[in-house]
C-alpha cells in the first residue's frame, strides 16, 4: 500500500478537505512537540494531567492526523477520529499550553519570587 496523493483525482471539495487535513496535521504536531519540550514538573505544579499522558494523546492524535492528512488525498471522507484528535490538540494548545509555558522552575537556586519580582 503506498501513501500517494493524487491531486488529479481531487475535485474543489477534496482539495478544501486536504487543506483542512493538513492544518490539522500541522497543529497536532506542533502540540506533540510543545509537549516534548516542557518539563514535566510543570504539569503537575498547574494542576494538569501527567506530562507522559499528554504525550500520549498528542502522539496519537499526530498519528491519526497524518495519516489522514495522506488518506484525504485519495479519497475525501469524514471521520471522527481526525476530529477528536484535532480536539485533542487544539485542549493543549489552549488550555495547557498557556499554564505550563508560564511554569518556572526554582531549581533550589535561592532566588524567591514575589508578584513584583525578586526579594
Amino acid at each position: 500500500m503506498t501513501f500517494v496523493i493524487h491531486l488529479s483525482a481531487l475535485s474543489v471539495v477534496g482539495y478544501f478537505f486536504l487543506a483542512i487535513a493538513i492544518f490539522a496535521a500541522v497543529i497536532e504536531i506542533w502540540a506533540l512537540v510543545d509537549s516534548v519540550s516542557r518539563p514535566a514538573q510543570a504539569f503537575v505544579a498547574v494542576g494538569k494531567q501527567s506530562k507522559p499522558l499528554w504525550l500520549v494523546i498528542n502522539g496519537v492524535a499526530t498519528v491519526i492526523g497524518v495519516g489522514y492528512a495522506f488518506y484525504v488525498g485519495s479519497v475525501a471522507v469524514l471521520s471522527f477520529l481526525p476530529i477528536a484528535a484535532f480536539v485533542a490538540a487544539a485542549v493543549y494548545l489552549t488550555d495547557v499550553r498557556p499554564k505550563v509555558k508560564d511554569f518556572k522552575s526554582n531549581g533550589g537556586g535561592g532566588t524567591h519570587m514575589g508578584p513584583y519580582g525578586p526579594w
